[in-house]
């Protein structure tokens, strides 16, 4: 398989990269699901941008860094607020059916969330995500330049250090493709190309209880990990404050912009005589529109001191009109299961939402190797720091998605080497493949109970020793068996979870969304937590 550019990931990252180079450019896109099942089409909210002459670059940036905790970047900060309202004026040429609203300045209606200072969410009602998606899908279904390979799981780049022979001078390594497996057929397919972007979302599947979607294993983080590439800020997990709590409601995403239109954090019958009292004001003195981390650290609290399986986020004194103007979504899931928002509240707990870290890039997506990229929630580019500002995500996908593409248009033409087959001859069909299930787990339960929320040293060193025993021996399966999707995501899985207990335990501080008791004071000198691989 031979392209200019190969983009591992279909969500807004990888499509917003595929199609800015489609007119010039030979482009792969490796999905391991359909296209719409990445975390991008799960996105409520909107998109973050400063598109109202009451609202400043200055202001978006100030509220950043605020959320951020001290640790953002403020270059790649300001680099990435001041493209956002040409990046939305490109989705709206692709025809993103945004919210309308004929009296603000752009036409469509903006909404606010939690640590922005101004409306400046642009959103399609409470599903602009899957909006985004569709549109975009559309567009690169029917590109000539684009070829689609859904149900394809990407195992590891192919770089110039695999090709050369043992013992041979290190020098400047370079990326020519990667191995991928075809999951209907189980063959692995060579692709090789002179530019391969990683961008395949971030690794909430490695904890128990998390918003984002089946795919999201941390694979391009850890592909590019073993490849070479230095990693950054894995220990700033951020937890969603407000997930839905129903058996029979999987990863249900209660929107920021619910507490942005008004909606209430109370405390639930079981909590006895403070039943229906609201509790984030003692907490913080933005009450409901606080941070993320300052939302989901106060719910914790309160459900661990009372005892609590849940809170209630409780809109019902809006409208019936405005709420199912505002969050059909939201409002049609949670009568499905038997709860009318307009008239009662929703039970709601914390879980893992977005991957704030990740493998060390410019504002470009170049990463330490020569030909290979992240972008989006796979990369760290210093945007979110210790926190992510709620809605700078899809921003982040893309600003650098354009940014990666120009760069690729315009550098020039690299020669490929002839790339070696995938090699099964030494391995067999796993004989118990109930090992794998129950290693991943194993793995996810300690990850919630050990490196949740808040976090303990001694917890930590706990998940660590784990992490190491689940390491050899997931390793030793893959020396010996076929490889199979499900032991892909395990292998990316484990290695992304040691790189988050290795920064965790490298932070003598509390800071955004880490926060251990054991040095719970913050430190005067915010700086990332970098690591870098050892060179084999």
């Amino acid at each position: 398989m031979n392209f200019d550019v190969v983009i591992v990931g279909s969500g807004l990252a990888g499509l917003s990269v595929a199609l800015n180079l489609a007119q010039t450019r030979k482009v792969a896109i490796i999905s391991k699901r359909e296209l719409l099942d990445g975390a991008s089409n799960w996105a409520q909210g909107g998109i973050a941008a400063v598109l109202d002459s009451g609202d400043s670059h200055d202001q978006h940036i100030a509220d950043t860094l605020v959320a951020g905790a001290g640790l953002c970047d403020e270059t790649a900060t300001r680099y990435i607020v001041e493209h956002g309202r040409e990046a939305i004026e490109w989705l709206i040429e692709q025809g993103v059916p945004f919210t309308r609203d004929a009296s603000a300045e752009l036409g469509f209606h903006l909404t606010r969330e939690g640590g922005h200072s101004q409306r400046r969410i642009i959103h399609a009602a409470d599903a602009t995500g899957h909006a985004v998606q569709v549109t975009l899908e559309q567009k690169v279904r029917a590109h000539p330049n684009i070829s689609l390979f859904e149900h394809h799981s990407a195992i590891d780049v192919i770089t110039s250090k695999k090709l050369a022979p043992k013992g041979s001078p290190a020098g400047q390594q370079r990326c020519h493709g990667l191995y991928v497996q075809d999951e209907r057929s189980g063959k692995v397919l060579t692709f090789a190309a002179e530019h391969t972007v990683l961008a395949t979302g971030g690794a909430g599947k490695v904890y128990l209880y998390t918003t984002n979607p089946d795919t999201a294993t941390g694979d391009g983080i850890a592909m590019a990990w073993r490849a070479g590439c230095r990693v950054s800020n894995m220990e700033f997990i951020q937890f969603h404050p407000t997930c839905l709590y129903h058996p029979y409601a999987k990863s249900f995403l209660i929107s920021e912009a619910v507490r942005g239109e008004g909606g209430q954090l109370v405390l639930p019958p079981e909590a006895g005589a403070a039943a229906g009292t609201r509790f984030m004001p003692a907490h913080d003195e933005r009450g409901e529109l606080a941070p993320r981390d300052v939302v989901a650290r106060a719910i914790d609290f309160e459900m661990k001191k009372r005892g609590l399986d849940y809170v209630h986020l409780d809109i019902s004194h809006q409208s019936p009109a405005f709420i199912q103007e505002h969050f059909p979504t939201i409002y049609a899931r949670c009568l499905e299961l038997g709860i009318d928002i307009t008239k009662e509240p929703i039970p709601v707990v914390p879980a893992v939402h977005f991957t704030c870290g990740g493998v060390v890039t410019d504002l470009a997506g170049r990463t330490d190797i020569a030909g290979l990229y992240a972008v989006g929630e796979t990369a760290c580019t210093g945007l979110h720091g210790a926190n992510r500002l709620a809605s700078n995500s899809l921003l982040e996908c893309l600003v650098v998605g354009r940014a990666c593409a120009g760069f690729i248009a315009t550098a020039p033409a690299v020669e490929v080497p002839d790339l070696p087959c995938w090699d099964e001859s030494r391995v067999t069909n796993a004989d118990e493949e109930v090992v794998i299930a129950h290693n991943w787990d194993e793995l996810r339960r300690f990850m919630w109970n050990y490196v949740g929320i808040v976090r303990t040293t001694k917890r930590l060193e706990r998940a660590q020793h784990r992490i190491k025993l689940l390491k050899e021996e997931i390793d030793e399966y893959y020396r010996n068996f076929r490889v199979t999707n499900d032991l892909l995501e395990l292998r990316n899985l484990v290695e992304v979870a040691h790189l988050i207990v290795r920064s965790a335990l490298s932070r003598h501080e509390s800071r955004g969304l880490h926060y251990s008791r054991d040095y719970p004071d913050t430190l005067p000198k915010a700086l990332p937590s970098v690591l870098t691989p050892r060179r084999r």
